[in-house]
């Protein structure tokens, strides 16, 4: 009997103790959530860093460690969230800027960095202190080594004020480094391409938005008689938007408008041989300059990027045009007379194109630029009647013309 009652006692005993251990672990659930919501939260997807920061222990060459990165990350998280500024459910706390540019509207407009430029930069010191001087304007050649010489003659009528990038058709970069500007110059190698191709891939106006003025012009120019500081003066005296320096008239001339005068500063417009232009205002009479060195304003060039064709390289079409990207055009397009270049008619581009059916390499290359030309006053056309008809309005004649 003694046993049975010790019995019943245990059996009474279990399901007390088992009430009680439910019981404290109910109340350490509750105390542990209140305990942890006091304290400040963060979330580790709120803290984005670089694949190479989480992977990587210690960089040797700075003495940085992750630690302290990850150490200065969270700090600033917690201010934040202490400055009300963290995560937080409200979505009105949530940052959301339409006005940014594409695919930036979640970042705070103050740190958005929409352009840049082709500065150079050290690797140490103080960031503000990397450009004691900043140039003003960019000047392009698209270049073989064949022509290092008249570039190398070229670039020195170019001053400071002017960044130099050249664009390496043949893929021979290093042996320009003979010349000391070439080592300071931005160098772009991509082997058989044409300057648009170059312009319509590395200039876009945000990249080149620091530059007033932006030449881009090829290697065959002879610019014994041209000063790039004075050109700018005059370009600015008359107003031209769009300009080219003037062509010595014995010598790979194609078109009246960009012949030299040697009795003024600067002509808008010319005559043509009969039949040639529609209208006096219009190309080649007047709004009109040459694809070989034109030279385009910051916001011309906005416009004008825009306009070239991705798959259209040799951008035959675009001096026709050039005229949609300012108004009044015949008045802001215009070729500087006194100073003025030669044409030397290089024929190097065309060296660069494949013999196909037993033709040389250059007529290759000279189809294929006339056949871009008509594509393009053909999307030129569609694009404009396609707009005039969704505007419903009745096009002009000719839009190109």
């Amino acid at each position: 009997m003694a046993k049975l009652a010790t019995f019943g006692r245990s059996v009474l005993r279990f399901p007390n103790e088992s009430m009680r251990l439910v019981m404290v672990t109910i109340i350490g659930a509750v105390l542990g959530f209140f305990i942890g919501i006091s304290f400040p939260s963060v979330s580790i997807t709120k803290l984005h860093f670089p694949a190479s920061f989480v992977s990587y222990i210690e960089d040797k060459n700075s003495g940085l460690t992750t630690q302290a990165i990850l150490n200065h990350a969270w700090t600033s998280a917690r201010n934040a969230r202490g400055n009300g500024t963290g995560p937080s459910s409200n979505s009105t706390l949530k940052i959301y800027v339409p006005t940014n540019p594409k695919g930036a509207e979640r970042l705070a407009p103050g740190i958005v960095v929409p352009e840049s430029d082709f500065h150079l930069r050290r690797l140490w010191g103080e960031p503000s202190e990397d450009l004691p001087f900043k140039p003003k304007y960019l000047v392009t050649f698209t270049v073989g080594i064949a022509q290092k010489e008249n570039i190398n003659r070229a670039v020195k009528k170019f001053s400071e004020n002017f960044a130099i990038l050249l664009f390496h058709y043949d893929g021979r970069v290093t042996e320009w480094d003979e010349f000391e500007w070439s080592k300071r110059a931005i160098h772009i190698s991509v082997r058989k391409q044409t300057k648009w191709w170059y312009a319509k891939r590395f200039l876009h106006p945000d990249i080149v938005s620091a530059y007033e003025y932006i030449f881009i012009w090829d290697e065959d120019l002879g610019v014994e008689h041209f000063n790039a500081e004075e050109y700018i003066k005059l370009v600015e005296k008359h107003n031209l938007e769009i300009s080219q320096p003037g062509l010595e008239p014995d010598r790979g001339l194609t078109w009246q408008m960009t012949k030299r005068r040697g009795d003024r500063e600067v002509h808008k417009d010319t005559e043509e041989r009969p039949g040639w232009c529609s209208d006096p205002h219009l190309p080649p009479c007047a709004a009109f300059v040459e694809i070989m060195a034109p030279v385009f304003s910051r916001d011309a060039w906005r416009c004008v990027w825009h306009m070239i064709q991705n798959d259209l390289i040799h951008g035959w079409g675009l001096d026709f045009a050039l005229r949609k990207c300012v108004e009044p055009a015949h008045e802001k397009i215009g070729v500087v007379d006194s100073q003025w270049i030669v044409h030397q008619v290089v024929p190097s581009l065309g060296n660069q194109g494949q013999s196909e059916n037993g033709k040389a390499p250059w007529e290759g290359v000279r189809a294929r630029c006339r056949k871009e030309w008509g594509m393009f006053q053909t999307r030129m056309a569609e694009a404009e009647k396609a707009y005039y008809k969704m505007m419903g309005i009745t096009p002009p004649n000719s839009t190109l013309a």
